[in-house]
């Protein structure tokens, strides 16, 4: 198989001379943990290099390492045919490197044109902002990406699709001639995407080299010339996108367990029949900003799956629910009380649970996991006096039973990968069990290994009698993990499915 692999990757490197960016041998560890263990990459002029792996892989620190985040323990990194080190992110920057990242570093308070000039405004002679020149030249870059955008409107009027091409304009325009895209298609709508696939086609063909790293496995194969593959901590294979399939792309992460995971991951299902149990959340003709007269009801021991695309107002009625958006009209009852939280912390007093879809605002990456496990519950769990053995205890609790990667409570949540660091956000909740568990995209960015084992824990809440909520804009996560479906679009429910075969093709076009 080693042979057949390595043949793989031989008839798939470009005929172009050498590549513009080698890694070799690269290592990197933290503490007693190894990160990266001797991995190769090679990224060649114009082409989309997708990158793939489970959470904990490698793939965040290489491209740390790439953007100067971090540096290596051994190996070396070529660029541009010199062996370079980049000592900081600036560093990287001026050397081309240019980073988009899945939680956008916009200001949704400044214009598209500010955006796209983040940092660097134009002068004149008198050395004050050329407004004039700044905004002809930002239309003038995002039309080279295929957009006509009004560069006066404040970035946060545009959808998240916009403000991600908006991003890629201000990285290429700054200089970047190799740019990495983390997730970047996770919270888009199908048309936003392939907007996106339309850009990316558009800078390579104008030279730019591209790494794309997604867990949409359709998604990297869609768009990509090659694939490598991380696994442990190690590269896999590097492997051409032609003939390449998603089920043996998993079978390269997961080994042994692709089988099941891929069925798992396609989630075609039949619904169960209508559940028995006894209301636990019952609304009715909910009316808010975003959400138009909406009704539904979740029972003890149920998982209620709501799907849509972005906007259908899924995001907005879990907010109302948790207490963080003030609802115009409607009924809200919880075990058959009515209830009208007024914020978070009221919320929580009742019962309600809320995983919300951006894992950065509910995280504190700086602060070690057991904070951030024990945080939401001091007052209840510890009482007046906070004892850090006391806390370190119950995070531990939390940390086996999500399965954290690493499972050391004093590491900082920011070291972890982006499905640890969801695992700790659902470890929070675990804490103190709740009657209604709300999960908004519980399972953005992850990788199908990391996936699987967050919505075990959800079916084992579901087992011991927890109402859930599951909103996404994944069909194929709704499928698999719902007793029930809803699918939600323009603020409206406009199907329920229930006992019954559900395609996700279907699903889609109710949305």
């Amino acid at each position: 198989m080693a042979a057949t692999i390595a043949g793989q990757e031989a008839a798939g490197r470009p005929e172009a001379a050498d590549p513009i960016l080698s890694f070799r041998a690269v290592i990197k560890r933290f503490g007693g943990a190894t990160a990266l263990d001797g991995v190769d990459f090679d990224l060649y002029p114009g082409e989309v290099h997708g990158l793939v792996g489970e959470n904990g892989a490698g793939k965040s620190t290489l491209m740390k390492i790439l953007s100067g985040v971090h540096t290596p323990d051994a190996g070396d990194i070529v660029l541009r045919g010199q062996s370079v080190r980049f000592a900081s992110s600036a560093d990287a920057k001026t050397h081309g490197i240019g980073m988009i990242y899945q939680e956008l570093a916009c200001m949704a308070s400044l214009s598209v044109a500010e955006n796209v000039f983040l940092g660097r405004q134009p002068t004149t002679p008198l050395g004050i902002v050329d407004w004039r020149r700044m905004r002809r030249e930002a239309a003038e870059h995002l039309a080279v990406l295929g957009m006509n955008l009004d560069v006066t409107a404040p970035m946060g009027s545009l959808s998240l699709g916009a403000q991600q091409l908006v991003e890629i304009a201000r990285v290429v325009f700054s200089g970047a001639d190799i740019i990495v895209l983390d997730e970047p298609t996770s919270a888009l709508s199908g048309p936003e995407a392939e907007r996106l696939f339309t850009a990316m086609a558009g800078l390579k063909a104008r030279g730019a080299s591209l790494i794309f790293i997604s867990h949409f496995l359709e998604d990297v194969l869609a768009v990509s010339d090659r694939v490598t593959v991380l696994k442990n901590s190690r590269k896999v294979a590097t492997l051409p996108r032609e003939g390449l399939t998603k089920h043996r792309l998993i079978e390269l992460m997961l080994g042994h367990e692709a089988d099941a995971l891929a069925e798992s991951y396609e989630a075609g299902i039949a619904l169960p029949p209508l559940a028995a149990g006894r209301p636990t959340l019952e609304v009715r003709d909910l009316i808010a900003p975003g959400v138009a007269g909406v009704s539904f009801t979740v029972r003890e021991g149920e998982i209620l799956g709501i799907f849509g695309n972005l906007g259908a107002g899924m995001t907005e009625t879990a907010r109302v629910l948790f207490g963080r958006l003030t609802p115009t009209s409607g009924d809200i009852r919880l075990g058959g009380q009515p209830i009208r939280p007024r914020n978070p912390a009221e919320a929580r007093n009742l019962g309600i649970a809320y995983l919300s879809e951006n894992r950065r605002a509910t995280l504190f990456p700086r602060h070690e996991i057991y904070k951030n496990i024990t945080l939401a519950h001091l007052d209840h769990l510890l009482g007046p006096i906070v004892r850090q053995p006391a806390e370190v205890v119950i995070a531990t609790q939390s940390i086996r039973r999500t399965g954290v990667r690493p499972a050391s409570p004093m590491l900082p949540a920011g070291n972890l990968s982006g499905g640890n660091q969801q695992k700790v956000v659902l470890a929070k909740w675990l804490t103190r069990q709740p009657k209604l568990l709300i999960l908004n995209e519980p399972t953005r960015g992850m990788d199908v290994g990391a996936k699987r084992e967050v919505l075990d824990l959800v079916q084992a809440l579901k087992a011991e009698g927890v109402a859930i909520l599951l909103l996404s804009t994944e069909p194929e996560t709704v499928l698999a993990e719902s007793d029930r479906v809803l699918v939600m679009s323009k603020g409206r429910i406009t199907r329920e499915f229930a006992g019954e075969r559900v395609s996700k093709n279907l699903l889609m076009a109710h949305a």
